[in-house]
This record gives C-alpha cells, sequence and structure tokens, in this order.
C-alpha cells in the first residue's frame, strides 16, 4: 500500500512500521534512507514542526545534523548538551512534555514546545539520535515513542549494511 493511501485511509502503526521497515531495508544508501525516514515521520505525525536525524561523529563527543524535515537547524551538538545530547549520552529515549522545563534545552526553533529523542545503536555502538519537535506542550506518547524506537531499531540493524555515499 502506498503511504499517501495509508494517510487517507488512517494509517495504524503497525502500517508506519511496515513502511519504515520497507524503506530501510530498500535502499542501502543510508542518506537517501534517512531522507526517506524523516519524510514518511513528518507525513505520519501530526501537530510536528521537526523531524530528523543527528549523527555522532565517529572518534569525538559532537553531533552532526543529518537529514530532516523543518526550518533550518542546528548543525551541531556536543554529547550531554541539550535534549539530543542528553540522549546520546544516556542512550536512552527522552522525552520532554515542556522544552521550557528542560535544563539546558536548545532552541533551535523557538516554536518548539515539546520533543522526543530517541539513540540509534549499530550493536553496542551510539551512531545517532531520531529527533521530534512539536509546537505542541506534551505532544509525545507512548504511540509515537513505540513508533520512532521501532524506526530506530530497524536503522540500527541496518546501520552497518548502509553506504555513506
Amino acid at each position: 500500500m502506498e503511504f499517501e493511501n495509508m494517510l487517507q485511509q488512517g494509517a495504524t502503526i503497525d502500517d508506519v512500521k511496515t513502511f519504515a521497515r520497507s524503506i530501510i531495508e530498500g535502499e542501502r544508501n543510508r542518506i537517501a534512507t534517512l531522507a526517506n525516514i524523516s519524510a514518511l515521520l513528518n507525513q505520519y505525525l501530526s501537530q510536528i514542526n521537526w523531524v530528523g536525524f543527528y549523527l555522532l561523529i565517529p572518534g569525538t563527543d559532537s553531533l552532526v545534523l543529518g537529514p530532516f524535515q523543518g526550518l533550518v537547524a542546528c548543525t551541531r551538538i556536543t554529547v550531554g548538551q541539550g535534549v539530543v545530547g542528553q540522549c546520546a549520552k544516556l542512550h536512552q529515549t527522552i522525552v520532554v512534555p515542556n522544552v521550557f522545563e528542560f535544563p539546558g534545552h536548545i532552541a533551535c526553533d523557538s516554536q518548539s514546545r515539546s520533543e522526543i529523542v530517541v539513540p540509534i545503536h549499530s550493536g553496542q555502538q551510539m551512531v545517532g539520535v531520531l529527533d521530534v519537535d512539536s509546537p505542541e506542550f506534551d505532544r509525545f506518547h507512548e504511540p509515537e515513542q513505540e513508533v520512532l524506537e521501532t524506526v530506530a531499531q530497524l536503522l540500527g540493524e541496518n546501520w552497518a549494511q548502509m553506504t555513506q555515499n
């Protein structure tokens, strides 16, 4: 089923997981895969203003902006700084209902009110994070977390087989 038809018919969480799997397993170019996953999530998730990836630069404590959908974003974030950096440091999903209450929040988009960041692991190695922002407070709950964690897991499982070019 094409994704546009899924949206018109009310895509389920399982539909989105299936479509994400087909994107991830069907393309070996990392940039193309991440670009299409960010587009898929941008189409599926309502009330969001940014979705994309920050990728860990090997041998450093720095994450660099990857493919995304939304306004121009922060290019580099240090591990441990902001929600993205904390997720990379702790290696766990972070859900922030109100970004104004998160110590050290980095405001790349002044319209963002809530955020969820999910780590991506290839084996035991942290390779990046999936970041989603919303202009609504308390936007992200279990269904969104489940989808995003599934996508991150699929990416991690296929990461080593993807090329950078």
